[in-house]
């Protein structure tokens, strides 16, 4: 056997297992580098304190020590939980009880204004007013801006201590008036805002009407009216002092009243009172704790509602279909009723969603009836009558009291005229309650037959007319003049007496004139803008107007004159609608006349059907007195 033979068997052998080693090993280092690294093995031919030491280097990598986890834990939590402590809301009486702060120079802000900072972190509106002198019926700049914040604090800025130019408005206050991430609230918030911009360049933003909310909630009940003193009565039980007195009195005073400051104060703190209200921040109860609340939630809860002025018809796509809807019925007027003459018409009292019927109407603030007693000399009643009136008659001496209650006087002269029967209408005592519904907290003075038909009546049927004047509340009273509307329309279209089309208004706008005026105004603006061919016809026009020779030059005082010429003509034709209907009326003289009355008597009966008329209250009231007193040739004057 040769010697080549082992070696060769050797070698083999040895270059097999290499080549078979370098195999596996490639093998294992391909799957190694797929695992994830919390998975890693040790290398086989690793020792084993190496592979215990490969695990806890890839633990250290992955997992941190508890110590470390808890402390991040807690720093996490601190950062995405941190609860805001709690804050007491005071109730109303608690906010309107706040002592308002007078500010008129900047020093006196920046003392107060980080208070106002800090409270507006918490809840970021503020309840918004102004106020202004009129005078001669025209609004001057405004004189007072109000602010209060949910506490209660308010600031009484006077502005015209800052008026031209007099001391610099503090930036702060410039920036919160147009932060747009604080709420602005009130009633025609939106409208201060514009007049703070024409009399100060002030920019207001970020506004919301308080009545856009109170009709947005739907649990809120506003039976008399949208005002701020008719929001606070119904939602708040707050009662506003809003007197003529002291809302026409003089806000650019170098010094304001303990009055006007508390009147001033009180609108900015129920309106920020309202909205807290109304979003349910308050408690009825009493006073309520929160959290306070971010912008964007509350601007949330005030979507569509922020920067857009108060429209009490309506806006948008509803508002739009409403006023369609309110079109076509006036153009197409209901079937007649066969039985009265009366249009029938759904009930406006009935299926309102927009808003209480009524809002608007200003409610009676003393009785109507007093039900005193006026006697005779011999002691036969005569009518009832006011308080007031009674008194004069005391006051003058020519009648003496002769009972407390009821309050009876007893006059010493001999009256014009005595009732024909002690069941007179004028001898009854009237409640003072809504003859339709019954409702004795709230009403209104309402004419059965309009004053501007009454208006024109000989004086023989307007003496003693108290009949006529009826007591409804103002949803009623509301109820009824619509009514009367179709009522009137009928009337326009039975006479040829229509209301507020072109016949039935006092001026006209002459278009010639109109032209002349327009066509001066264009020659007497500066400059050579105007081309030559148009400059001669507005001349030729002019010289036309005023009949002048076509050579003749328009003088710069002729121009002058044209241009502040009149447009508006009277009307030559024009009567009242009213007047119209009485002439038409009375052409069958005085039976005519109370045909007119019985016709809108017997129109109130048949819509408002009333259920709580006084006793003897009569469609044909003193009609058999008329014919007796002054016959039915009686001369027919109208007024």
């Amino acid at each position: 056997m040769s010697h080549r033979g082992p070696l060769t068997a050797v070698i083999t052998t040895i270059l097999g297992a290499t080549l078979g080693g370098l195999l596996i090993w490639q093998v294992y280092r391909t799957k190694r580098k797929r695992l994830p690294p919390i998975q890693k093995v040790a290398d086989p031919v690793e020792a084993p304190h190496a592979v215990e030491n490969n695990f806890k280097a890839v633990e250290c990598e992955y997992i941190q020590p508890p110590h470390l986890v808890e402390k991040e834990l807690k720093a996490a939590q601190c950062q995405t939980t941190q609860v805001p402590p709690l804050v007491q809301i005071p109730s109303s009486e608690q906010l309107l009880g706040m002592k308002p702060v007078m500010v008129s120079s900047e020093e006196e802000w920046q003392q107060l204004w980080p208070r106002m900072q800090e409270e507006l972190s918490v809840f970021p509106v503020l309840g918004f007013d102004c106020e202004w002198v009129s005078v001669k019926g025209r609004a001057s700049v405004v004189s007072l801006l109000q602010m209060a914040s949910y506490s209660g604090l308010c600031v009484l800025v006077k502005l015209l201590a800052f008026r031209n130019g007099q001391q610099p408005f503090p930036l702060s206050l410039i920036e919160a008036l147009r932060d747009p991430r604080i709420l602005k609230v009130g009633v025609g918030c939106y409208e201060d805002g514009k007049r703070l911009t024409r009399d100060y360049g002030l920019s207001l933003t970020c506004t919301v009407d308080l009545r856009y909310l109170a009709l947005r909630q739907k649990q809120a009940v506003v039976n008399n009216g949208l005002s701020l003193k008719s929001l606070a009565a119904d939602l708040l039980n707050v009662s506003l002092d809003k007197s003529l007195e002291l809302r026409c009195s003089d806000w650019e005073a170098d010094e304001l009243t303990l009055e006007q400051m508390t009147y001033a104060a009180r609108d900015a703190q129920v309106s920020i009172a309202l909205f807290l209200h109304l979003l349910g921040f308050c408690s009825e109860a009493g006073p309520a704790s929160s959290r306070g609340s971010s912008y964007s939630e509350l601007a949330s809860r005030c979507q569509g509602l922020v920067d857009v002025p108060f429209r009490s018809r309506g806006d948008g796509d509803n508002g739009a279909a409403e006023g369609e809807r309110k079109r076509r019925m006036w153009k197409t007027p209901p079937p007649e009723s066969p039985e009265s003459g009366d249009q029938q018409v759904p009930d406006p009292r009935k299926n309102n969603k927009r808003k209480p019927l009524g809002v608007g109407y200003s409610a009676r603030k003393s009785p109507l009836y007093d039900n005193c007693f006026l006697y005779a000399p011999d002691g036969q009643p005569l009518c009832t009558c006011d308080k007031k009136k009674a008194k004069w008659y005391l006051d003058k001496g020519i009648g003496v009291l002769q009972s407390e209650e009821p309050f009876v006087v007893k006059l010493l002269f001999e009256p014009s005229g005595r009732p024909d029967s002690q069941q007179d209408y004028y001898l009854t005592a009237k409640e003072n309650l809504c003859v339709v519904c019954g409702k004795v907290d709230s009403y209104i003075r309402k004419n059965i037959v309009p004053h501007e038909y009454r208006r024109h009546f000989p004086t023989e049927m307007k003496d003693h007319n108290s009949h006529d004047i009826l007591l409804l509340c103002t949803s009623c009273h509301a109820a009824s003049n619509v009514h009367d509307s179709f009522l009137k329309q009928q009337l326009a279209e039975e006479f040829a007496a229509p209301q507020g089309c072109e016949e039935g208004v006092r001026l006209l706008e002459d278009s010639d004139r109109r032209r002349v005026r327009s066509a001066a105004r264009a020659l007497l603006i500066p400059g050579d803008g105007l081309p030559e061919k148009r400059r001669k016809e507005l001349q030729d026009l002019i010289k036309s107007f005023l009949n002048m020779n076509e050579e003749v030059e328009l003088t710069d005082e002729v121009l002058q004159q044209v241009a502040g010429l009149e447009t508006r003509i009277f009307n030559e034709a024009y009567v009242p609608h009213g007047l119209k209907v009485v002439q038409e009326y009375a052409v069958q003289g005085l039976r005519g006349l109370m045909d007119l009355e019985r016709r809108w008597r017997q129109h109130f009966l048949t819509t408002m059907q009333p259920r709580h008329l006084p006793p003897l209250w009569s469609v044909d009231h003193n009609h058999s007195k008329f014919l007796r007193k002054y016959g039915e040739e009686l001369p027919i004057n109208l007024n």
